[in-house]
């Protein structure tokens, strides 16, 4: 997802579910493995479309790196 604040999204994700994706009631999350910074929120949305696309083998190789 977008965020300015990644660390204060993570705990809403945690401590409120309605606040957070559905994915996130069954299986709660651990920790951030990828983050990555770009110049606008424009420019993010972008990106974080083109990670959702990418298959899982390249989704993996980018939080091993």
């Amino acid at each position: 997802g977008v965020s300015t604040d990644p660390e204060r999204r993570f705990i809403e994700h945690l401590c409120d579910p309605k606040k957070g994706a559905k994915f996130f009631r069954s299986d709660s999350p651990e920790k951030i493995v990828y983050l990555e910074s770009v110049e606008n929120y424009s420019e993010a949305l972008k990106r974080e479309i083109a990670i959702k696309k990418l298959p899982r083998k390249s989704k993996q190789q980018l939080i091993m790196n």
